[in-house]
């Protein structure tokens, strides 16, 4: 099994990847295998270090049961050990949640992204006593913690971890925008139990603080930008790291774009920026009014100067590496 020890580095936080008629309200099979496949390898080949799929720019709440399956066993044939995979299992309900995990585990798999069911608002011992049920009943599984109160109605406190940790399985968590006061309080509980990744802009100096790494979506426009901010951490390049991260708040914060009426979130920019073909967003995201698409346009153009900007310093250090 994975241990907090494997995770490091930049985690690409995938969409699941649409057909054309996904964005129909009738669509019944929605999961474009071909472009998944392409997708899931370039990024592995591009040199990203972890996947996560089926969190919420991955539509988790908005997949029937086969579509789930057609996902989860694709980027399990593709992705092939190559990096470690985590497949996104999060529901409102704890019964789906434990169904997708038994699918997860018969396939083989590395792990699972896991939020809390999120129907409810829950409490902290509902949620620790959810972890360690679903801990013993999958005691080969890594467990990656999805921390997303926006959408999950629930924020981790720092004080939950004294008990999380007591389950071994629980190797990552994948965190949202925590403060550094309580980021470096949390470091004193999980300190190598549990890797954090953090959002890509938090990087530098989070890093610094314990953080094994940072989660991005932006990468799905191309990966370098991030790859080379990792790669400045990595060496300790300071003052390149913060113009870096200057860089990376210019576009974006890497976060879900999310409920915007004109349809400029989703996987807007992903289109437009080519690297991938995400396709369209499910319902109930709106397609892209002209307005959404002129927004999303600027942020690819922008990605994209930075992908021309860091791409040849990624490769070059990537070439070196192959021939030392």
């Amino acid at each position: 099994m994975l241990t907090a020890r494997d995770l490091h580095g930049v985690m690409a936080t995938a969409p699941t990847f649409a057909t054309p008629d996904a964005d129909s309200l009738e669509a019944a099979s929605t999961v474009d295998v071909d472009n998944l496949a392409a997708g899931l390898d370039r990024i592995i080949r591009d040199g990203v270090d972890i996947i996560s799929m089926l969190g919420s720019f991955g539509e988790c709440y908005n997949l029937f049961w086969d579509e789930f399956k057609t996902v989860a066993s694709t980027a399990y044939e593709v992705v092939d050990k190559r990096v470690p995979l985590f497949i996104g299992s999060t529901s409102q309900n704890p019964r789906e949640a434990v169904q997708k995990l038994k699918f997860i585990r018969d396939l083989g798999g590395d792990g699972s992204l896991l939020g809390v069911p999120y129907y409810d608002l829950l409490g902290t011992n509902t949620v620790v006593n959810f972890y360690k049920e679903i801990c013993e009943m999958f005691p080969d599984l890594g467990i990656l913690v999805y921390h997303n109160p926006e959408n999950h109605k629930f924020t981790f406190p720092v004080s939950i971890f004294n008990k999380l940790i007591e389950n071994p399985n629980i190797i990552g968590m994948k965190d949202s925008h925590r403060d550094t006061r309580s980021f470096m309080q949390l470091q004193r509980i999980i300190k190598g139990k549990i890797s954090v990744f953090v959002n890509q802009t938090q990087l530098f100096p989070y890093v610094k603080m314990g953080a094994a790494g940072c989660w991005s979506i932006d990468a799905w426009m191309g990966p370098w930008p991030v790859l080379h901010l990792r790669n400045l951490v990595d060496r300790g390049d300071d003052e390149e790291a913060q113009r870096v991260t200057a860089d990376l708040l210019g576009g974006s914060t890497g976060a879900r774009v999310a409920g915007q009426e004109d349809g400029g979130g989703g996987t807007t920019p992903q289109r437009i920026a080519g690297y991938i073909d995400p396709g369209p967003s499910r319902r109930p995201t709106l397609p892209p009014t002209e307005a959404g698409i002129e927004r999303a346009t600027k942020r690819a153009a922008y990605w994209e100067e930075l992908c021309d900007k860091y791409r040849p310093l990624v490769e070059a250090e990537q070439a070196a590496a192959v021939s030392a």
